[in-house]
């Protein structure tokens, strides 16, 4: 697998490269290095190369250019001289970027079979994420390198069904593309292995965003929102406990210290996968604020999963893929950008203590239908049927 993420912190790739590994198949991924990691390790199984390339979040886009296209080069250039010793049977693709796939064609023309795992729409990403240097040309480039990775592959993955039929509505071919959602690991995200917070349990609202703290995230709504419960229901004393880190924090401390909730607002940083199901059981309920643009409108946050996995209350922006996903009387939504609906969605679970528990039992048996326990089977038989016999065993 090539990913230009930190392994150790990108869910669904760990999740693949675990459940490969749980089947009998060896699994090397390339990803980036965070500054300490060795240049190789072991996860579960996994072997794990780190490129000695860093994530610069939020940075300018010439920085990310640079950051990609060294990821590209070192990534492409490991993977194929390891080949000659592993002989691989598979070799999978994680975007962003979409054109990263490139740096598997010497093994593809090697006869090794190549996916592609598309994790978001990359024009729309981009469009979101650096709209000034957005136009139409700009927009055709990225659609035109979109269809090229693809075409270079011999299957593709994408998140969910928005995405596979963006895909399907751009001209791939249906049969090229298979779902596997992005969903949680019920093994992993157990309440029975935690201690569970009864609601309100010390007289506190905690309030709980685990995630990055980037803009695509309107976490500014939920700081809106907090200093409104804090006005008008001063005795819930309602905390945030935000998990994650992004180019957004410095503005959230300063809008939290202008809204007065500063003292609220626990900033805890990024934590281990392993560690986030405790942090989740602590809090009462679970936000999935997003801000709705064109990317996100194909986008279904894993938040909610995870959330919904711990048996929490689950408050999300009203977005298609939350309410394609999610029936009516499970996640309690409020439209994008409304701190006040935010505001009267979050004390609705406080006031109606019987809807919050229908809510909750409701959402856990849908996210229990889509785990990743299921998903799995989806994608390890797709990787069974494509790859390529005689593969090498650990060494």
């Amino acid at each position: 697998m090539l990913v230009h993420s930190y392994y150790e912190e990108d869910p669904r790739v760990r999740r693949e490269a675990e459940s490969l590994v749980a089947h009998g198949r060896p699994v090397d991924v390339y990803a980036l290095r965070r500054p300490g990691d060795g240049p190789v390790g072991e996860i579960e199984g996994v072997r794990v190369h780190r490129i000695d390339v860093q994530r610069h979040q939020g940075a300018g886009l010439g920085t990310y250019l640079a950051e990609y296209l060294a990821f590209f080069v070192r990534a492409g250039w490991a993977a194929t001289r390891a080949h000659r010793r592993r002989r691989y049977a598979l070799l999978q693709v994680h975007t962003l970027p979409d054109f990263l796939v490139f740096a598997g064609l010497p093994l593809r023309l090697a006869g090794v079979p190549l996916v592609l795992d598309l994790h978001e729409a990359m024009p729309e990403f981009f469009r979101s994420r650096f709209p000034r240097a957005s136009n139409p040309l700009v927009r055709r480039l990225l659609l035109a390198q979109e269809r090229l990775a693809i075409a270079a592959a011999d299957a593709a993955i994408t998140v969910n069904d928005a995405l596979a039929d963006r895909l399907e509505a751009r001209g791939v071919r249906r049969d090229k593309v298979t779902v596997v959602l992005n969903s949680p690991s019920l093994a992993r995200f157990d309440p029975s292995r935690y201690p569970i917070r009864p609601f309100l349990a010390d007289g506190q609202l905690r309030l709980v965003y685990a995630g990055a703290l980037t803009p695509t995230y309107e976490l500014d709504v939920v700081l809106t929102a907090l200093a409104r419960i804090e006005a008008d229901r001063p005795e819930l004393r309602a905390r945030l406990d935000l998990y994650g880190r992004g180019d957004s924090e410095p503005a959230l401390r300063a809008r939290a210290e202008a809204l007065g909730v500063a003292g609220r607002v626990t900033f805890h940083g990024r934590i281990p996968i392993e560690e986030v199901p405790a942090a989740i059981a602590a809090a009462d309920i679970g936000l999935a604020p997003t801000r709705r643009d064109r990317f996100t409108d194909v986008s279904l946050s894993t938040k909610i999963f995870e959330y919904a996995a711990m048996t929490r209350p689950v408050v999300a922006t009203r977005l298609p893929m939350v309410e394609r996903t999610f029936a009516e009387g499970t996640v309690a939504t409020y439209p994008a950008g409304d701190p006040e609906a935010m505001t009267d969605a979050i004390l609705g679970l406080v006031d109606r203590p019987d809807e919050r528990a229908a809510r909750v039992e409701r959402t856990l048996e849908r996210v229990r239908e889509l785990a990743w326990e299921r998903e799995a089977e989806r994608y390890v038989g797709l990787i069974e049927r494509l790859a390529r016999d005689g593969l090498s065993s650990p060494s």
